[in-house]
């Protein structure tokens, strides 16, 4: 077996890649991995430089990790500044470092990708170990997973990684037959607030219209486009993806993508762009015009939870942060991190804070489960 270690997946071929990309996850896929380099938002001035480590048996891929040298941590939404200014005040560099995560992407999904018929622990441990030593040949500080899945945190455990709790807001079909179905699962006033909050979209005059697949052309990629600029110019955000990354995503891509557009007056106002496989709908961009009450909540969480049901979908993620999913059906989970730290003193010291962090975060979680807005509380 021999590691490789590839700066462009266009050195890899795509039907090796997809191989082992899994079925859940579509931010793993050749096609988008691909789109974020040859868009430029990823590489360049990004921040995030591609590092596409894999484990080879002669002429199979067994596995691989998406790695990314970062020369800061923008666009990765587990926070570890409060880290980087530890290492500053001590005289020391944080960065670069290393991560393996999808970049702009606070989704879950597996970073351990594996061969189906890969020998799970010794792959893991190989790519593991080959990311470790790949930190001290850059000269790094630390190697991080982000957003990992839960079936993943045994490996990275094992192989010496301290784990960390985040928060995020999901929904999960409770096999609901319809929308109406699920709001009758919720109490009285939420349920309420829901109808109000739908209705009042309604009455605004706006127009709803959902596309995928071959719907979709360029058009719609430069409506989107702008719509995501618009919201980042209004949070004063940092532009991570070009116009060129919706222009192509859309054309290669169209088979995971959801649209929701929202029109008045026969112009579009609004704009939701999400993502979907194996089950998940990943609700990820989001852009308005115009101001008009509750629309955000229209496009972003109801339309994906009747699309949810309608198709049959187990689960939605809308994102990161959001208490406020809560009282529209999203409740708040556990997401998980896998850190590895080089020097001893920063290594003790993080992992202190991890654990009281973890303490604050489970009292964080139960109370706001407390708050939930089901009749009966769901898993």
């Amino acid at each position: 077996m021999k590691l490789k270690l590839y700066s462009t997946i266009t050195k890899i071929d795509k039907t090796h890649w997809n191989t082992i990309s899994g079925s859940e996850f579509p931010f793993s896929e050749y096609d988008f991995l691909l789109t974020l380099e040859k868009s430029g938002s990823v590489g360049r001035n990004s921040g995030w430089h591609p590092l596409y480590l894999t484990l080879w048996q002669e002429k199979v891929m067994l596995g691989a990790n998406i790695l990314y040298s970062k020369t800061n941590s923008y666009g990765e939404y587990i926070f570890d500044w409060q880290w980087a200014q530890a290492y500053q005040a001590h005289g020391q560099d944080y960065y670069p470092k290393i991560v393996s995560a999808i970049p702009f992407t606070p989704a879950t999904g597996h970073k351990l990708l594996l061969h189906p018929n890969a020998d799970r622990g010794m792959v893991v441990s190989r790519l593991i170990a080959g990311a470790k030593q790949l930190v001290n040949k850059m000269n790094c500080q630390s190697l991080h997973y982000l957003f990992i899945h839960p079936s993943e945190l045994a490996d990275f455990h094992d192989n010496g990684m301290v784990i960390r709790h985040s928060v995020q807001f999901h929904w999960r079909n409770q096999n609901y037959d319809s929308f109406d179905g699920f709001l009758a699962r919720l109490k009285s006033r939420k349920r309420k607030q829901i109808i109000k909050e739908r209705q009042e979209v309604q009455k605004s005059g706006i127009t709803i219209t959902r596309l995928s697949g071959e719907q979709l052309n360029d058009e719609h990629a430069s409506i989107m486009a702008e719509f995501y600029l618009d919201t980042i110019k209004q949070k004063q955000a940092i532009p991570y993806l070009s116009k060129l990354f919706f222009k192509q995503i859309f054309k290669i891509f169209s088979h995971n993508i959801i649209l929701i557009l929202a029109s008045h007056n026969g112009n579009w106002v609004a704009g939701a762009l999400s993502f979907c496989k194996g089950g998940k709908l990943f609700g990820r961009y989001w852009g308005c015009n115009s101001q008009y009450r509750y629309l955000h909540f229209e496009l972003c969480y109801y339309q994906l939870i009747e699309i949810a049901i309608n198709s049959k979908i187990r689960m939605v993620e809308a994102g990161a942060q959001g208490p406020h999913k809560v009282q529209r059906g999203f409740l708040p989970e556990l997401t998980y991190s896998a850190h590895h730290i080089e020097d001893s003193d920063f290594k003790k010291a993080i992992n202190q804070y991890i654990t009281i962090e973890k303490k604050h975060i489970w009292a964080e979680l139960e109370d706001m489960r407390s708050y939930s807005p089901y009749r009966v509380l769901v898993d």
